[in-house]
């Protein structure tokens, strides 16, 4: 069996201890038949499997995968591990509580930016209030997005593979607000959470984020060419607690920024006027969601707070509350992502890759094709940061 092939093995068995921790399979379908069959392997097994497969690995992108899976198999086992070392083991970056002055100086620069009167707070949501997009709705203008996306994508970054598609649905009840379910096949099943409020601006970023030139766009064409083009089967299963989904949170977050133009954040902007959305200051509303991403850290401030200083559920959620501008209904939200055993290291993934992938890439459409294309590793980018 060769090291894909016991790659693939050990991320399936580990699969079998967690609903979702297999995020997508579509490697040979005759090993995810003879992990189906099998007995539940203990935890502290795969972790003496991951470790043996680890260290018979050159130095390069394999071996980050299956250190991932070696440390996550440890936390299974319930090795007594930080949080931090199990962030650090699982994804290649480690976290760090951002000060809260960074936060006070956002707040800052909000306040000055939001219109109207009253607290921060208040003219926040009523910022928001105007913009929402109700929840049956914002999946046409969703689906009605894409096509833009799509063009802009292939127009700026590469030709997408022939046959790919994908598929728009509504959930509820999810830690997630939205997820892409790649089946393979150059196919992905989108899906987004309608219980959490979302303005026609976040769902630009959205379309951009799991789709084009994001999640959907970088599986397809990695399918395409890595697994169709190269034969690296490696490429056929996603891993949540592996340094893969760090460059995919990353090619996510900034893709859309890469490919919109002015011309073309014109054209999303009509799409949704056309479905009645409000969009009273578009240039303002993209500087308001500038200045917003330092707070996108604040969720990881709380996993720390929660896993590693003995905080409260209760405190983590007030944290929240105070410095993301949410009710406590959204931040009950956020933490039940960062306490949840399956996602509660992944919260990291996508500050780090956002900020790793932006540096790298630079404005430079060549180097986000190479992200979409081949693997990079996690160290390699920590490296030219």
């Amino acid at each position: 069996m060769t090291h894909a092939e016991r790659y693939l093995e050990l991320g399936l068995r580990l699969g079998k201890h967690v609903d979702g921790l297999v995020d997508a399979y579509y490697g040979p379908p005759e090993l995810q038949e003879q992990v189906d069959a099998e007995e539940l392997i203990p935890a502290e097994q795969l972790a003496a499997d991951a470790y043996t497969l680890r260290d018979e690995l050159p130095d390069g992108w394999l071996r980050d995968q299956v250190h991932g899976c070696a440390t996550y198999a440890r936390v299974l086992a319930g090795d007594g591990i930080s949080y931090s070392d199990e962030v650090e083991g699982c994804y290649g970056v480690r976290p760090v509580k951002v000060s809260e002055d960074v936060y006070a100086a956002a707040h800052a620069e909000l306040d000055e930016l939001y219109p109207g009167t009253g607290s921060l707070r208040e003219r926040r949501d009523a910022w928001r209030d105007v913009h929402l997009i109700p929840g049956d709705l914002a999946v046409r203008v969703l689906d009605d997005l894409l096509p833009l996306l799509r063009a802009r994508t292939e127009a700026v970054l590469l030709d997408l593979p022939a046959g790919e598609g994908v598929t728009l649905e509504s959930v509820n009840d999810e830690p997630w607000w939205a997820f892409n379910y790649y089946l393979g096949n150059l196919q992905s099943r989108v899906v987004l959470n309608i219980e959490v409020p979302t303005t026609g601006p976040e769902l630009i970023h959205l379309a951009g984020h799991e789709v084009f030139p994001g999640h959907h766009t970088e599986h397809a064409v990695k399918e395409q060419v890595l697994i169709r083009g190269q034969g690296k089967i490696e490429e056929g299963i996603q891993l949540v607690p592996t340094p893969q989904v760090v460059l995919s949170e990353g090619i996510a977050e900034t893709g859309a920024e890469l490919v919109l133009d002015d011309a073309a954040k014109q054209e999303a902007y009509a799409i949704i006027r056309r479905h009645g959305g409000t969009l009273v200051d578009p240039q303002l509303s993209e500087r308001i969601s500038k200045v917003s991403e330092p707070l996108r850290t604040v969720a990881v401030n709380a996993a720390l707070m929660i896993h590693e200083e003995g905080a409260s559920v209760e405190e983590a959620e007030a944290y929240v509350e105070k410095w993301n501008l949410v009710p406590r209904e959204r931040a009950q939200h956020s933490v039940s992502f960062v306490t949840d055993p399956t996602w509660r290291a992944y919260v990291v993934t996508y500050s780090a890759g956002r900020d790793l992938c932006r540096a790298y890439v630079d404005g430079d459409p060549a180097r986000f094709r190479k992200l979409l294309t081949e693997h990079v590793r996690i160290g390699d980018l920590l490296a030219g940061s």
